[in-house]
């Protein structure tokens, strides 16, 4: 009896300890980060302005942030940095991958050199971008220096074109970590279906194109939501590329929330943006998890 007593109290411990240990994590994250989701929607409905008001206001904050001409240049902008950035990422990052799958000698070096980028903070790739598409410091100014003297390359500070300086750095910063996506997909394949098909004649372009790529879905479903969720929140890339400019030319929803919240003491308006991007990322995460949960797992029917 006194044996059991022992063994009941040892396995009631086994089962708390991880339970206490895991609680001081799981209050600080119920806290910090699902309790300023919490307060950040009630200011969004506030009358705040420079410091958090709690007095009500409905849903005019929501109605001074669609009336603005920022957030609508803004929205643009997110629509053609997000279809370019998520597209040129998945078909360079395949690209890679199918290149490096054709087992290379050096696919040993290339696979950190195509990865470093993502090791970068996106203010460091910012940063670096600036230098190298500045006219006056960097691709211009060497071209000219070489005797082009016609060479122009002006993005940098052309509101037309300045977004485009955006799609440019993120996808060098991210077309690598697309790669390794793919590449563990095609590592995954089975073999010995590929090798029935060659022995039924298909080429290679008939093997990638109806075999091998459609099998790679749901390593596309998942680049398409890491680089969407990384596309709306996208701030310091921005920040340190263009500034937002010039003048609005490049602003994004993130740099609009920021920008209104501490800038322009419209609090309540910064903190609707924020909302209105957090509801869109929902849109695009749960759907994702909602099918990744109710896949049968192995061995179910």
């Amino acid at each position: 009896m006194a044996s059991q007593g022992k063994y009941s109290s040892r396995q009631f411990w086994q089962q708390l300890l991880p339970k206490i240990v895991i609680a001081p994590s799981f209050a600080l994250i119920l806290f910090f980060v699902y309790g300023f989701i919490a307060w950040t929607t009630y200011i969004s409905f506030s009358r705040s302005r420079m410091l958090p008001n709690y007095n009500l206001d409905g849903v005019r904050p929501y109605e001074k942030l669609w009336n603005s001409l920022t957030w609508q240049v803004a929205l643009e902008n997110l629509a053609i940095f997000g279809i370019l950035y998520i597209v040129i990422c998945c078909a360079l990052g395949l690209l890679l991958a199918i290149l490096l799958d054709q087992k290379i000698r050096i696919e040993g070096g290339l696979r950190p050199i195509f990865l470093y980028p993502m090791a970068l903070s996106f203010i460091v790739t910012g940063t670096a971008w600036k230098w190298f598409l500045n006219p006056g410091l960097g691709l211009e100014k060497t071209m000219h220096e070489l005797g082009w003297e016609s060479f122009s390359f002006d993005w940098l500070i052309n509101p037309d074109m300045a977004i485009y300086t955006i799609v440019i750095a993120g996808v060098w910063q991210t077309s690598g970590f697309v790669m390794a996506m793919f590449l563990a997909g095609l590592r995954g394949i089975d073999s010995e279906m590929l090798k029935a098909a060659q022995l039924d004649g298909a080429s290679s372009f008939q093997m990638y194109r109806r075999i091998i790529i459609p099998q790679l879905r749901p390593v596309f479903l998942s680049a398409f939501i890491v680089l969407a969720h990384m596309a709306i929140k996208s701030y310091d890339l921005v920040i340190a590329l263009t500034g937002g400019g010039p003048g609005n030319a490049t602003a994004l929803p993130a740099t609009f929330m920021y920008s209104y919240t501490f800038s322009r003491n419209q609090m309540a308006v910064g903190s609707a943006s924020a909302i209105i991007m957090l509801m869109t990322i929902a849109a695009i995460i749960i759907p994702y998890l909602y099918s990744e949960l109710k896949e049968p797992k192995h061995g179910e029917h």
